[in-house]
């Protein structure tokens, strides 16, 4: 898949970051997760899981992540349910406006951003209420399939 016009095209890869704790892998992502090379990348980064008995905290850092397609977000999605079941905890650090914007949009960014004691969602809240159906006065619609219909007569003919 060619990445869209004005993202980096450069292949992707994994740098390991020098371990000052034994329980804490750092990964640099850099390149385009895409259609092309997300599966090799969800088996690097299994392969790396596989090889670090012990292990608490995944730390990605996708400062040098050049962009992202749906299939880059379903291996995020299928890392973080793999890191999970071996009881680690992934961080997505350095994150790019690009990959924020496709996490919020998604919904993704609450399941695969931990919060911490004393943070709440109101970071990604009033991006979610530019996607809310609304009524004509700017109330949330119960059933946005459904529009309102008036009980009474039409008083606007």
């Amino acid at each position: 898949m060619t990445p869209p016009h004005g993202f980096d095209s450069t292949p992707l890869h994994l740098i390991p970051c020098h371990r000052a704790d034994e329980d804490v892998l750092r990964l640099e992502v850099h390149g385009f997760l895409d259609f092309d090379n997300s599966e090799a990348f969800l088996t690097a980064v299994t392969a790396h899981l596989a090889d670090t008995p012990g292990l608490r905290s995944l730390h990605l850092d996708c400062g040098g992540l050049g962009g992202i397609d749906s299939m880059g977000l379903a291996m995020l999605l299928m890392l973080h349910r793999r890191t999970t079941a071996a009881h680690v905890t992934l961080h997505l650090e350095a994150r790019t406006p690009a990959l924020d914007r496709m996490l919020t949009i998604t919904g993704a960014l609450d399941h695969l951003v931990p919060r911490g004691p004393g943070q709440t969602g109101a970071h990604a809240e009033p991006q979610r209420m530019a996607y809310r159906h609304t009524s004509e006065d700017g109330a949330p619609l119960e059933n946005p399939g459904r529009q309102p219909h008036p009980t009474g007569p039409d008083t606007r003919t």
